[in-house]
């Protein structure tokens, strides 16, 4: 089982911050998982993790599914993850963080 270590954000958040930026809203699925790729990537981009980041969908213990921005994995053999195996140190996520409105570190979660 691949987990993820990231920080988890709901799709309400991410069309929120879609909307923010100047995107339409959703109005079909298909816009919907659209605009929050969007919004991904711009948080990412901004915040300096677009390069290391993945965008991964999770599993949590109680669950429920959110979208992660997954700074790490902890299978080394996971085909095209390209991430660590080991978490970052707080100064390369600090701006996610902050930008995410997030008060502790980032969690390992369950892939989907």
């Amino acid at each position: 089982m691949v987990k993820y270590y990231g920080y988890v954000v709901s799709d309400n958040w991410w069309h929120q911050r879609a909307l923010d930026v100047g995107y339409p809203p959703a109005k079909t699925p298909a816009d919907s998982r659209d605009i929050i790729s969007l919004a991904s990537r711009d948080v990412m981009a901004s915040t300096g993790v677009l390069s290391y980041a993945r965008f991964r969908r999770i599993k949590t213990p109680k669950g429920k599914y959110f979208w992660c921005i997954a700074l790490a994995c902890d299978d080394p053999c996971a085909a095209g993850e390209r991430l660590p195996t080991y978490p970052p140190p707080e100064a390369k996520y600090k701006a996610l963080k902050e930008a995410l409105g997030k008060d502790g570190p980032p969690h390992w979660y369950r892939a989907i």
